[in-house]
This record gives C-alpha cells, structure tokens and sequence, in this order.
C-alpha cells in the first residue's frame, strides 16, 4: 500500500533556514526530513511515510536567472508529489534584493506549479525575535538582544551583500517586483470572529500580488495556521516567510503527525567537534572570541583561492589536531579581510571540509554561515538531514542521511548549520560538550 503524500513542502533558500523549519515540524511530532536536492525514488523509499518533504537551497545567493531555473525544477517536483502547501523559506530578516535572492523572482518562479488565487507571505517569527508590526519588520541583534526596526538593525542594514535598508516589507518586496501586496495587521488577530474577518479581507485582496500577514505574537500563528488551512481547499497553495510558516501550520496539523514520540534515538557519535566559520557576522565573530574549547585555525582567503599549497597545509594541520582529540575551529577571514567574490570563498572551504571528513573521524560538525553552510554540506557525501534534538533556536542538531553507511540515519553524522545571528555568545562552547 502506498503511504499518504506528505502536504506540506518547503524549499529553503539556504542551508541554515531549512533545517530551522524541519525543527519547527519535527518538535510537533511531524515526520519530516530535508533533502539536500530534489530527491531521487530510491532516497524518497529511504525516507519512509513523511507527513512533510523538504528541499534545502541555496537561492539566497543567485541572480533572478538561476533562481528561476532552479526554482522550476523544485517547483514541478513539489507539484508532481501533489504537495498541499509549498513554503518558501526566507531568511527571518527578509535580506534580499532585486539582483540576488529576490523574493519576487521566487515568486515568479513558483506560482505557476501553485494556483490558488492568495500568495501570504508571514512576516515575523518571534521565537528567534523577529516581529512584523503593520507591515514593518524589526529584529532583535543577537540572541536576546535589544529589537531594530530592521532598516537600523546594527548588522542587517549593514548587510555586506543584501543590506535591509527599508523595514516596510511591502516596499521592500515591490522593488523585487511583488507590487501590490495587501496587509493584515494584527489587530485582526484580536475580538470575536478574528478568522471570518481574516476570510473577508483575503478575499478582498484576492486581486493582489500578495498578501502580508503580521506576526506580533507566537499566539498569532494558530489563527495564521487556520487561514492557511482553508485557504489551501481553493486549491494547492504557495506561502513565503521564514519558518513561522512551519510553526503556524504545526500548530493546526488536522491529521496528527506520524512521528513516534519513542523513535530510537542515536547516542552522540565518538569524536572530536570541527566547526566550520564563514560566516561575517559580528554576532559569530563574537561567539568565536568566546570559545575556549576549540584549536582555532584562521584561514586567509586569498590564499586559499590562490595557492593550492595552502590549502593543502590547512587540512593537514586541522586532521592532525583532530587525530590528538582536539576540537578544531576553521575560521575564515575577517570582514575587513574579505574578497568580494564570497561564492568561490564558500567553495574552497567546502572543498576543504570535505578533504577532512573524507580523511578525519568526527563527531560533530559546526557549520556557520548561511551561503557557507549551502555551499559547504553540499559538498559532503549526504542527500539527506533529519532532527534529532533541540540546540538554539534556529540551529537544531540534526542528523545525515548518506548512501555511505557510516553516515546514514542512526549512524549518522551529528550536524549543526548555524546561521550569522543566531546563538548566544557561549554556542561554540556549548555545542562542544552537549
């Protein structure tokens, strides 16, 4: 007998975001697993009954062009496996731009595979602290930090690729060709009726491009949840915001998960912890100063492109520290330091990683840096990632799914993509001995 289809998708335009919102599903008991790629039957078998099916990108960092190129693609097979709702999965700060990462080009891409007559987009996700108020997004800098309007965020605004220099998100996604976007604000969310007043403005608003959807509270996401729910009866539906789409849909799930609460669970893997930093955050930088329990490696980018020595010398000394035992921390250059072409930088580096995961016992893996993360696990010798614990909110440990059996499901390798403004201050250390 076949096994009911899952009805919820995602594709993540990053590594990092993707496996945040396989938390937010795993955590209500929903089977779900993240595919590196769109998946082949034989990885789909492998994967059993799955109430939600993920793909993790790297569509943050293309031009329009690639994005729509990659995004059709992701798109039919979605379509094909005749998935209820397609999330497409933003970063929480929403940072992108007409030339890269454009929500609209995303849109453009993905609306045709996904007929109903509503595009939402959510904004906000307050367990990482990230609100949208009457349209305009603030953050809070780090964890726990003091909340921005995101166009004075101290590192968003500042964005070295994809600076957030507008906080109303209707502005800010007409530039990427998303024009006419109605709002619902959140005191919709209040009183008697508040989904039959939702009903009625969705509809009126039905001749947008979009409609945006505040999110002040996390009580907001059972109503958002149940709009989304009936929505998808007027046909198969596409939603963009970041993982408080997932939370949302979590929260109203009609059928219950098909994840059981005893499912084994792996013992950690025997090992030392290789993080990987390339990110440029100043809330990383911070949290790699704070680490003790880690030999730290510095890499100089420029010679990592250029001198094929170099590279050569950086592996050799991190897999004889790793052989003694030792945590070791690869650390990228700083942000003064940093060559404009960041594309090729995350692909040395993925290339270096995968040199000592080939040739080093590990384990854990750290990977920090959200076009670094996407870039680097790509890399690796798995197709797959599945949760298995709770870590900092929005970096959950999960674990590898592989056609190599040493890095397969139980046996698989631990694994935490961190994006840059995630974690408090001690994460290096406190993923090292946890």
């Amino acid at each position: 007998m076949t096994p009911p289809r899952p009805s919820y998708g995602w594709y993540g335009d990053d590594f990092t975001g993707a496996t945040d919102a396989l938390a937010a599903l795993a955590e209500h008991d929903l089977a779900a697993l993240l595919f590196l790629r769109i998946p082949t039957p034989k990885q789909l078998a492998a994967a059993g009954p799955l109430d939600a099916i993920g793909i993790a990108g790297a569509t943050r960092a293309m031009a329009p062009e690639a994005m729509a190129t990659e995004l059709a693609a992701a798109g039919r097979f979605f379509a094909e496996a005749d998935i209820g709702i397609l999330h497409y999965k933003c970063c929480s700060t929403f940072d992108s731009a007409p030339h890269l990462g454009s929500l609209g080009a995303a849109a453009r891409a993905l609306r045709p595979f996904f007929a109903n007559p509503v595009l939402p987009i959510i904004g906000g996700q307050p367990n990482l602290g990230r609100y949208c108020l009457f349209g305009n997004l603030f953050a809070a800098a780090g964890s726990g930090g003091p909340v921005h309007r995101i166009d004075r965020h101290p590192t968003m605004s500042v964005h070295p690729v994809t600076p957030m220099g507008e906080a109303d998100l209707r502005r800010h996604l007409a530039a990427q060709g998303l024009e006419r976007i109605d709002l619902i604000d959140y005191r919709s969310y209040e009183g008697t009726g508040p989904e039959a007043a939702l009903t009625a403005r969705l509809a009126a608003g039905s001749n947008a491009d979009a409609v945006l959807l505040d999110v002040a509270r996390m009580q907001d996401l059972a109503v958002i949840g149940a709009l989304l729910r009936r929505q998808m009866e007027q046909g198969r539906l596409l939603a963009i915001g970041p993982s408080s789409v997932a939370q949302a849909l979590a929260l109203t799930w009609p059928e219950g998960g098909r994840a059981a609460a005893s499912a084994p669970v792996a013992a950690p893997r025997a090992g030392p912890v290789l993080a990987l930093v390339g990110s440029l955050s100043p809330v990383t930088r911070a949290q790699v100063e704070a680490a003790t329990a880690f030999e730290r490696i510095g890499i100089d980018t420029a010679s990592l492109l250029s001198e094929p020595a170099y590279a050569l010398a950086l592996e050799q000394d991190a897999q004889a520290k790793l052989a003694l035992g030792h945590n070791v921390m690869l650390v990228t250059d700083r942000p003064s330091q940093a060559p404009d072409n960041a594309d090729n930088v995350a692909r040395a580096t993925g290339r270096l990683l995968r040199g000592l995961m080939e040739r080093a016992t590990i384990g854990r893996l750290v990977v920090a840096g959200g076009d670094t993360s996407s870039l680097a696990v790509k890399s690796l010798d798995i197709w797959g990632l599945s949760y298995r614990a709770p870590c900092v909110p929005g970096a959950p440990l999960c674990r590898t799914h592989s056609d190599n059996a040493d890095l397969d499901g139980l046996d698989g390798l631990d694994i935490i993509l961190k994006g840059g403004q995630m974690g408090p201050v001690d994460f290096f250390d406190a993923v090292a001995v946890s």
